[in-house]
């Protein structure tokens, strides 16, 4: 070989997936902002990572004031994001109690779970479930 990694070395894996998982979270939204404020907005959006505009589905934002409790509404930040960690292959977690909160009251997940360490973990097949469900309101990060 001429001096090349080889593509077996885990450390060239690792580093090329790094790279792809940090373009993928260049879609991430950089500047969350709260429920209230979007629901004010005429064209609710905001600015991903890379600077690309994010366009909120506004029927969905709707759906879920409704649900929430108008004080929380201030509080709760959009999109909601999942966050991927390549060490937990099959699971995801949230670090914000009020998405927690949120996520509890439109059913989704049981109210007897409770944030442990700054966090609560959830199956990759029910986040991927609620993201479908509720379009543009969660993202999930890869890290």
């Amino acid at each position: 070989m001429s001096g090349r990694p080889s593509i077996n070395s885990e450390s060239t894996f690792f580093k090329w997936m790094r790279v792809e998982m940090g373009k993928i979270n260049e879609r991430i939204v950089a500047q969350r902002k709260s429920l209230a404020q979007l629901l004010k907005e005429e064209k609710p959006a905001s600015i991903t990572k890379s600077g690309e505009e994010y366009l909120f589905d506004r029927e969905v934002l709707v759906t879920i004031s409704e649900k929430i409790p108008e004080d929380m509404q201030d509080r709760l930040r959009l999109p909601i994001i999942f966050f991927s960690d390549n060490r937990v292959p099959d699971s995801c977690y949230i670090n914000d109690e009020y998405a927690l909160k949120t996520l509890q009251i439109l059913g989704e997940l049981s109210k007897l779970r409770r944030m442990q360490k700054g966090k609560v973990w959830i199956g990759k097949s029910i986040a991927y479930s609620i993201t479908r469900k509720y379009p543009t309101i969660f993202q999930i990060s890869f890290g």
